[in-house]
């Protein structure tokens, strides 16, 4: 396999270890062996540092110029296999299930990255925060040898997604659930809404880079309840690659539906659920040259894994006691689970956080699979829910979930419509915009807090998967109180008032001494 290329003007700093020229051969079985590596610095590297690129050279060029190998590597390996499984695929084949017919992991040599200790992958990585150089721009690919490390800068397609938003939410915390240290990742502050967008660059560049491997591929495609759609069709569409959507047809936002057409999708609006739409898009995928890009694929679990770095990275490399996340197809408990547990294996921390996972009670496979103690599962048929992203009864990666979620004493909570609905405008009420799915999220936390669970000076960071301007029609709904069989308790609706000075100043008067009186 090509080396990656690694820019050492860009994240190397004085006294920071660097990583020496390697050979680039391939041993047998196209297995890389590792050999110690020094931890030296050098003048070149610094000095090109205080030097702007030639004008006429773009940063990709950039990237070509300061190119090096090195012998970080990565494969997919049978999910969970025990030691003495000897099966294993490339990242260069395309295959999606093991040959028991079970999901697949991207599994990185450790070894090799253990010859760095903890605080050069800490240093490494926050030298390339808030930086423009290609490709460590991006929150995932300042990752990238814990990412994609043999994958050339060239191939990367990226919009510099990650590095979002971690807020304290302050007023929110102590208003409503009596606590000091409450954030919220916001992850749909991102290209394209919503937290797909970190998997899709991982994915789409390495599609990008079977391509140019002349391998079989003529298009991406995805079933979608409407962010993962979004994600696939605009990186798809950065690159020039076709993609295309499977959508259950009335079942997700105009704002969610509009992205993937916007983008040049091939748009496919199917009367069925979101799991009917995953059992078509398999079937299609067995038989035509269209890469799978659903988080069947675990390579989109490698993009989202890093949100889970970056919390630890805001925080200055300090672990918070949880993490709650809401769950429908259940990759991105996984996704966290794996970014926390690497950071820990690797030295960069202590411990992990204990992991959360949310689910509407509409669609809560994972909910009831917990609460029986984690017997037989059983799939459910989804109810329509506000969440509409986790409108899922069959998830993929049950397997996935329940494994991270038994290694870090996790917990399973679930909200009814109406209780993520009055969560949702209980956030916004305090400055947030938050998407039904946070809603879901922040429910699990309200009833964690008052069973004691979760402790008023716990430290928690709930991630908000998508914007909330993606789901504006539900919130003009709850606001104007327009949803069957649901009380919308924080609706605040328009006052109607008379075109006159008088009218104004009683209903202002009114309403100025209600807000006092809260005082």
């Amino acid at each position: 396999m090509a080396a990656s290329c690694m820019l050492r003007s860009s994240f190397l700093s004085p006294g920071l270890p660097q990583l020496h020229h390697q050979s680039t051969s391939k041993p047998n079985n196209g297995i890389h062996f590792f050999t110690p590596i020094k931890a030296t610095a050098t003048n070149d590297a610094i000095s090109q540092q205080k030097h702007r690129r030639p004008a006429d050279e773009n940063i990709r060029e950039e990237a070509r110029r300061h190119c090096s190998s090195h012998n970080f590597s990565a494969r997919y390996v049978p999910f969970n296999a025990g030691p003495t499984s000897d099966e294993w695929y490339s990242l260069d084949e395309i295959v999606y299930r093991s040959r028991s017919g079970g999901l697949l992991d991207v599994q990185h040599d450790m070894d090799a990255l253990k010859k760095f200790d903890g605080q050069y992958w800490r240093s490494l990585f926050d030298s390339r925060v808030g930086k423009t150089t290609w490709p460590y721009g991006s929150g995932v690919w300042s990752k990238k040898e814990w990412v994609l490390p043999e994958i050339d800068s060239d191939d990367i397609v990226s919009a510099f997604e990650g590095n979002s938003n971690l807020f304290w939410a302050e007023r929110f915390g102590k208003q409503f659930l009596g606590m000091t240290d409450l954030w919220v990742k916001h992850c749909g502050i991102s290209h394209t809404g919503s937290f797909k967008d970190l998997g899709m660059t991982v994915l789409v560049s390495q599609v990008n880079r079977l391509r140019k491997m002349h391998k079989p591929v003529v298009g991406v495609g995805c079933a979608s309840t409407g962010d993962t759609s979004a994600a696939l069709s605009a990186y798809c569409a950065s690159a020039g690659i076709p993609s295309i959507v499977f959508l259950p047809a009335n079942k997700i936002s105009m704002a969610q539906l509009v992205q993937p057409i916007a983008n040049g999708a091939f748009v496919l609006s199917i009367d069925t659920d979101f799991d009917g739409c995953m059992q078509l898009i398999r079937e299609v995928t067995a038989e035509l040259p269209i890469y799978l890009a659903n988080s069947l694929n675990s390579l989109r679990l490698e993009g989202q894994k890093t949100a889970a770095i970056e919390i630890l990275q805001q925080f200055d490399w300090e672990v918070p006691e949880w993490v709650i996340v809401p769950g429908g197809n259940l990759g991105n408990i996984y996704a966290f689970y794996k970014g926390f547990q690497m950071c820990k294996e690797l030295g960069l921390v202590d411990r992990i956080p204990r992991l959360v996972c949310a689910q509407a009670a509409n669609a809560n496979p994972l909910y009831l699979h917990y609460k029986s103690g984690w017997k037989d599962f059983k799939p459910v048929k989804a109810n329509t829910t506000f969440a509409s992203a986790i409108q899922i009864g069959d998830p993929v990666s049950i397997d996935r979930a329940v494994f991270a979620l038994q290694q870090c004493n996790g917990i399973v909570e679930e909200a009814t419509e109406e209780e993520l609905m009055d969560a949702m405008a209980q956030a916004d009420s305090t400055g947030m915009f938050i998407c039904p799915h946070t809603g879901v999220a922040l429910t699990a936390l309200f009833k964690l807090r008052n069973s004691g669970v979760i402790a008023p000076t716990d430290r928690t960071v709930v991630v908000s998967t998508a914007h909330g301007l993606k789901f504006t029609q539900s919130k003009i709904d709850y606001h104007s109180k327009e949803i069957k069989d649901m009380e919308c308790r924080f609706a605040n609706p328009p006052v109607e008032v008379k075109a006159d000075f008088g009218s104004v100043m009683d209903v202002l008067k009114s309403y100025l001494l209600s807000q006092n009186s809260k005082l």
